[in-house]
């Protein structure tokens, strides 16, 4: 796939997601307007979409409808989004700015910040949940599609990962730690999307595999790029500090394998990547694609 047509294509994604996520959190007539306001300020920030672009690029390569999973799509973003506002508050990584923008509590306090958080989260299993009422002969897929994304959200994946996180800095870790770190922090909510619109689309076992498969590895590879970022990355192409990973002594692949040695994993898990696809042919040129994109972007 040539380059112009993949950022087409992950062009027109973006946009049915972006109109799907802008009928989201309108109310304005109401007392609590202002965390009506505090989560649209962060959910329509803009950013990559790469989670719920993941979703419909492996709905469209099985066959399946993009109008079932897009609701989904928009749940996982929802969830990304409010794991970013807490993520920034001063009790975790007291970030400033995100996007190039104000972080939410930063406009809006820590408590109104907070609150925006749980709202998404909370909007994001109502959103699916009432798609999923629609369906009735269908209904276990949605269901399980449900039950991959809570998992990846809860304990048992981001926060999990995020715990570990907050317990590895200023330590010395295991690369078995550090992966496990990573592939729960980050790559459990980019692993989510493929395999639920797997899942909704009726996919095979073995076609499950490959991508389940193929979402582990670039998930880690997101991770891997962004400590890299942390590093070779300014405030104006990242839109938000840089250098915190070393401020705070996180473990990172960059403090474990040197930056070098960092580019080189991430160079080859990006191929191992693609590797995973060569099952469904050129109908998975965009996914492989976006592995590359996932390695190279700068930002």
């Amino acid at each position: 796939m040539h380059k112009a047509d993949f950022n087409n294509k992950y062009k027109q994604f973006v946009k049915v997601i972006d109109d799907a996520l802008n009928t989201l959190a309108t109310e304005s007539n109401v007392p609590q307007k202002t965390v009506y306001d505090a989560m649209r300020y962060s959910l329509l920030a803009g950013g990559k979409r790469l989670r719920p672009v993941l979703m419909l690029a492996v709905c469209e390569m099985l066959g399946g409808k993009a109008e079932d999973v897009v609701p989904y799509a928009c749940a996982i973003e929802m969830i990304h989004t409010y794991s970013l506002i807490h993520d920034d508050l001063p009790a975790m990584d007291n970030d400033d700015y995100r996007r190039g923008r104000l972080t939410n509590h930063k406009v809006y306090g820590e408590a109104i910040a907070i609150l925006a958080g749980d709202g998404l989260l909370n909007l994001a299993f109502e959103t699916m949940l009432m798609h999923a009422e629609n369906y009735g002969s269908d209904l276990k897929r949605h269901v399980q599609a449900m039950k991959i994304i809570a998992n990846a959200s809860g304990v048992s994946g981001m926060i999990g990962g995020q715990v570990v996180d907050i317990e590895a800095e200023g330590r010395d870790i295991s690369t078995e730690l550090l992966e496990y770190l990573h592939r729960h922090k980050t790559g459990a909510l980019i692993k989510a999307p493929v395999i639920a619109a797997a899942v909704l689309c009726g996919a095979d076992e073995t076609s499950v595999k490959c991508l389940e498969s193929y979402a582990e590895k670039i998930g880690l590879a997101f991770q891997i790029k962004d400590d890299i970022l942390d590093v070779e990355g300014s405030f104006d192409s990242l839109g938000k500090s840089v250098r915190k990973d070393i401020q705070k002594e996180k473990s990172t692949f960059v403090k474990l394998y040197g930056l070098e040695g960092a580019k080189n994993i991430l160079n080859n898990i990006t191929e191992e990547a693609v590797n995973q696809l060569a099952a469904f042919g050129n109908k998975a040129d965009f996914l492989s694609e976006l592995a590359y994109f996932i390695a190279g972007r700068q930002n």
